[in-house]
């Protein structure tokens, strides 16, 4: 193959995991394996791209002691973002287009890895899709990532078991302090997910012989009634004082809107459209603390569950690094407008796989938490659920601590690319 096109980029993309570094280890090495020239990093995604930010890797990753950092490292180490391309066959969009691809025609890439999400798979059929267009050499693979589980296809996302586990964890300690004083008390607390629940249907994890659950899970797949709600949380705490729910931040009406719109507070829209939702637990115990008589409180984990690299799975950790592996390795062979998916061989032992996807199957679309598996009563999820995700959650990796406190790696300023 030709030096000019025998270069990759890669860049990360969307709300960062505890393990999205792990996939951009696997993505540098394997290039690295299969004989890749150089490896740059596209500072803060395509966004960054279109104004020359990337880095060179082989001089950032110089050694295992890196890539172990790197591994064990939260949050997206070469910086994310949300842009949106737009539509190539727009005049004024394929300038967007044109641009670009002068630019990766200037650092001689031959592939091209984006490691994201829904949104970033929508980025990778589009540059796919103009690359066929106008007879690129360039193979263009996606990388999954998300904590919110939401990507079709794959049986689960790189990003889920960490922050589920997080998630997990947090709930069975918040349920032990709010029980300490036997009077009566609502704890609210707000878990991510926008249009599916399977971040906080992970709060049923916390149920075991040592911990007896939360109280009520809301899922945004189950339009929401604050009447019933209320009513719910009435019943539950005749039989006990002290109830702890945990509902996503997208728990919607039955007339299409979220909860937390019934707030006066003012949401913002990002550049896909989606609106900033927040303020979901802070309603729902202001409006139970009104009608009962109870004290409440509201949590929101916010991005504490998608940074918390002190309990990352180390079941997660691994599949990211493998996904990571897999895309480089479809490119090098040809592949292009693809998504590496997991796909679960089997439970008992876990054990999976990768799979190739292309990207239509997977842009724009969205995975439902399936409905069999809340309970009748939609307060809790059943067997099949914690059959699904207890095997994501399972093992640690360790961050490496210095001074007490973990040691990470990181990048402190953008850069631009060297000219010869």
């Amino acid at each position: 193959m030709a030096n000019r096109a025998n270069n990759a980029i890669v860049g990360q993309s969307g709300g960062p995991t505890a393990v999205i570094n792990a996939s951009l280890a696997g993505v540098f090495e394997s290039c690295k394996r299969r004989g890749a020239g150089k490896v740059y990093g596209m500072m803060h995604g395509v966004a960054g791209l279109l104004e020359r930010r990337v880095c060179l890797l082989d001089e950032k990753l110089t050694c295992a002691l890196d890539i172990e950092l790197l591994k064990r490292t939260p949050s997206s180490y070469l910086g994310s973002c949300r842009y949106k391309l737009p539509d190539w066959h727009d005049p004024e969009g394929e300038a967007v287009y044109r641009q670009l691809f002068d630019i990766l025609a200037e650092l001689e890439i031959g592939y091209f890895f984006y490691i994201g999400g829904n949104d970033s798979m929508d980025t990778i059929g589009k540059l796919a899709d103009y690359g066929r267009h106008v007879g690129s050499g360039i193979r263009f693979m996606g990388v999954p990532k998300t904590i919110d589980n939401d990507l079709m296809v794959t049986d689960h996302t790189p990003g889920y078991g960490s922050a589920a586990k997080y998630i997990g964890v947090v709930m069975k300690e918040l349920i032990r302090d709010a029980t300490v004083y036997g009077t009566k008390y609502v704890t609210i607390v707000e878990i991510m997910g926008r249009n599916a629940g399977w971040l906080t249907a992970a709060a049923a994890l916390a149920r075991a012989e040592d911990c007896e659950g939360v109280d009520m899970i809301c899922l945004p797949e189950i339009p929401f009634n604050v009447d019933r709600f209320v009513e719910k949380v009435a019943r539950m705490q005749a039989k006990k004082p002290s109830i702890v729910i945990a509902v996503s931040e997208g728990v919607k009406l039955e007339d299409g809107r979220y909860v937390c719109e019934l707030a006066d507070d003012v949401h913002a829209v990002d550049a896909f459209g989606h609106k900033a939702l927040t303020g979901t637990a802070r309603f729902l115990a202001n409006t139970v603390a009104r009608r009962l008589d109870t004290k409440t409180r509201c949590i929101e984990l916010s991005t504490l569950q998608r940074c918390a690299g002190h309990l990352t799975s180390r079941t997660d950790i691994t599949e990211a690094y493998q996904v990571g592996g897999a895309a480089v390795k479809a490119a090098f062979e040809g592949h292009t407008g693809e998504m590496v998916a997991i796909k679960r061989v089997s439970n008992a032992p876990y054990q999976t796989t990768t799979e190739l996807h292309p990207i239509s199957e997977v842009a724009n679309l969205e995975k439902k938490v399936p409905l069999e598996w809340i309970n009748a009563d939609h307060t809790d999820m059943m067997p099949e659920f914690l059959a699904y995700a207890m095997p994501l959650i399972q093992a640690e990796l360790t961050p490496i601590y210095v001074e007490g406190l973990p040691h990470h790696i990181y990048l402190p300023e953008p850069e631009w690319p060297a000219r010869d």
